[in-house]
């Protein structure tokens, strides 16, 4: 029983760091991008990275955790799978509206479902189903303004759905079939995510804001807030793989709609961003949604027999798939909350 305890009590730790931790660091950003006009997102997510990493080293070097080696064909390709999907986040975001945009991200649950049905042979049940479309409804409502549809868009918004939700899903099989922790895959894997997007980062950036990261002039107040959005993002990434593994890719995403209300909310609140009545009504569905997603995850967990630790959403068959057929950069995600608040900065 104290286990279990335990058990519901990290989780619970591991959804409130990240929820805190991605709400700071899009205000950070979104000061960082819109006041002080330095939009260099996915190379900011790389230096995010490298923080991460040193961070995790001097924890490791300090005792924290242990390093526990893994494949490395296995982490090398997951870390390049997330650097990946981190640029075609950026791009698709670059080449589509913000509608678009958020269709986009609101995709990434269905296709989530889709694939660990089909390929990890989870079965959702139709009330779990169903909370996740009143989420989406909701979310809809409050964050999809506009629809303009181009090819190269639509291309590159696919990818990005394809690899977040390959990324994410990785992010749970390889901790709980490796039996490893969300630090040491974080340890593991970060060197590989942030040297993808050291190199590709500062030319899709140039690309999209037609600026040069290394021409930008840094001022003692931009080199504060990049410093303060770093520290911001080791916590970021490091609830990021907890929650995942600790849940599940679905409840995960579910958490990151968490975030879009609340940010919605502190953009009106604290940098009266526009608000409508429309936000409002779609995030009110959305908490409807999240609610009903929480209340029968409960009603599945207590259903489950004593000692059974898979994601409360699902019901898993017992099966032996690859890891990698022969996925942080996840705060780059909250970068696209910030750009979505101010569209100056893709100009």
């Amino acid at each position: 029983m104290g286990e279990k305890t335990n058990l519901q009590l990290g989780v619970v730790g591991a959804l409130f760091l990240s929820v805190a931790s991605s709400v700071s660091i899009v205000i950070c950003n979104k000061a960082l991008m819109s006041n002080l006009g330095f939009p260099f997102a996915t190379t900011l997510t790389s230096w995010h990275l490298m923080v991460t990493f040193v961070t995790l080293h001097v924890a490791l070097r300090f005792n924290f955790f242990e390093n526990k080696p893994i494949d490395m064909k296995t982490v090398m390709l997951f870390g390049i799978l997330n650097g990946v999907s981190i640029g075609f986040l950026n791009l698709s975001l670059g080449f589509n509206s913000i509608g678009f945009y958020q269709m986009t991200k609101l995709a990434i649950i269905p296709f989530t479902v889709l694939l660990e049905t089909i390929f990890l042979k989870k079965q959702f049940r139709r009330n779990i189903k169903f909370s996740l479309l009143i989420l989406l409804l909701g979310v809809g409502i409050a964050s999809i303004t506009d629809l303009q549809l181009n090819f190269v868009g639509t291309v590159l918004s696919l990818l990005a759905i394809v690899t977040t939700c390959v990324g994410q899903i990785l992010t749970n099989t390889i901790q709980k079939r490796l039996n490893i922790s969300s630090t040491q895959l974080l340890y593991q894997s970060a060197p590989y995510q942030a040297a993808i997007l050291f190199v590709t980062g500062p030319l899709v950036d140039q690309f999209l804001t037609k600026k040069n990261v290394f021409a930008y002039k840094y001022s003692n107040v931009v080199l504060g807030f990049i410093l303060l959005s770093c520290l911001i993002a080791v916590s970021v990434n490091f609830s990021t793989f907890l929650v995942i593994g600790k849940t599940s890719p679905v409840t995960y995403q579910v958490l990151g709609h968490l975030k879009t209300c609340l940010v919605l909310g502190f953009g009106y609140t604290l940098l009266h961003d526009p608000f409508t009545s429309r936000n409002i009504l779609g995030i009110l569905v959305a908490i409807v949604g999240m609610g009903l997603y929480s209340y029968f995850c409960t009603l599945e967990t207590k259903k489950k027999q004593p000692g059974d630790h898979s994601a409360p959403q699902v019901k898993e068959k017992d099966i032996a798939t690859p890891l990698l057929a022969g996925k942080d950069g996840y705060q780059d995600k909250e970068n696209h909350e910030t750009k979505k608040l101010s569209k100056d900065s893709l100009v």
